[in-house]
């Protein structure tokens, strides 16, 4: 029977060659191109759709994992949804421990999933029994086999940007690319990125995106942990309170710190001025490019490539969200405009 190529076998083919796309509004006033690469067109509609496929196959070919075996990790949110869809696919069982800054609506899509998930309080330190590692840890110590994918400290995080994202990136930039824009979480998507980035040309800036309250930005600075960093924020997958070895900070030429605030106002503004429905981080990535212009980092030839994580529709209760803006204190007489009210008539 011959193969009708218009259909695809399911949605793990779809993972991957995302689309680049230019930022005309929302950059307007700035010096430069810049090309945002968009992840939520992958299925599961985050980049973490990437790592997630290959560290399962990696695994499955080594021998690791085997049919009816559990698929356990720590996530923020989006690894866990991707895991999740994976596992649906592939057969596998899912147990997630989630910190519970996660937004209800990333819980809720996990459980739509068929996935076990574990609620772990997001502001306790690394090492604490509560925390979403120690829980996972746990997990994969009481279910009998179990696989853990330990996305903070698994090489196959760097690997899977390395042979995706970055031939992606020089591809369709024609091999212009002078700087790569990206948050930093586990590390895994700038780190492996910016390694093949960096091999075509040594010259690409590689820039990384922090947030108030992670120590990332001082280790990459001082390669000193300082536990005096770290205080609560609100940003999801952005950061850390730990230095996860899946980070290359080698090859990042520098970090940025971005603040919820301004973040979450970003975010709103590429929606409304790009068409582009993008969560939190995608928001801070673009609030980082806002603040090195004013530094003076960009001029007319630079083409910066951003990466926009993950979709808008996992923020509706956060970012999104009036009420949540007001609660924050994120609005003030400067942008209550924004501010648009429902008329039922």
């Amino acid at each position: 029977m011959k193969q009708n190529k218009q259909v695809i076998d399911n949605v793990l083919d779809l993972i991957g060659k995302t689309p680049l796309i230019k930022l005309n509004n929302v950059t307007s006033d700035l010096e430069g191109e810049y090309l945002a690469k968009v992840e939520a067109f992958n299925p599961g509609h985050s980049t973490k759709d990437r790592i997630a496929l290959y560290i399962i196959e990696e695994a499955e070919r080594r021998g690791i994992l085997n049919p009816g075996d559990t698929i356990i990790e720590t996530t923020s949110g989006n690894t866990g949804f991707s895991i999740a869809m994976v596992s649906v696919i592939k057969g596998y069982e899912c147990v997630l421990a989630v910190s519970s800054k996660s937004s209800a609506d990333k819980i809720d899509m996990l459980k739509a999933l068929g996935a076990e998930v574990y609620v772990c309080p997001a502001h306790v330190t690394a090492d604490d029994p509560r925390s979403y590692y120690q829980v996972a840890k746990r997990l994969h110590e009481e279910i009998k086999g179990s696989v853990y994918i330990n996305q903070y400290f698994n090489e196959l995080n760097i690997e899977a940007h390395y042979k995706t994202t970055g031939p992606e990136i020089w591809e369709q930039t024609q091999g212009e690319i002078t700087h790569l824009v990206a948050c930093s979480g586990t590390g895994g998507t700038i780190s492996g990125t910016a390694k093949y980035l960096k091999e075509k040309n040594k010259n690409i800036k590689i820039i990384g995106v922090d947030a108030y309250g992670s120590v990332l930005k001082k280790y990459h600075e001082t390669r000193e942990f300082d536990a005096d960093e770290i205080y609560p924020y609100r940003i999801e997958g952005l950061g850390k309170n730990l230095i996860p070895t899946a980070t290359d900070f080698d090859v990042i030429d520098e970090f940025v710190k971005v603040s919820d605030e301004e973040s979450a106002h970003t975010t709103r503004e590429i929606a409304k001025t790009e068409g582009l429905f993008v969560g939190y981080t995608s928001g801070a990535a673009m609030q980082a490019i806002k603040q090195l212009n004013l530094e003076g980092e960009f001029d007319k030839n630079s083409k910066v490539v951003i990466i926009f994580p993950d979709h808008g529709s996992r923020y509706m209760s956060k970012v999104y969200s009036d009420e949540w803006m007001e609660e924050q204190g994120f609005f003030d007489s400067k942008n209550e405009a924004t501010v648009k009210r429902i008329q039922y008539i």
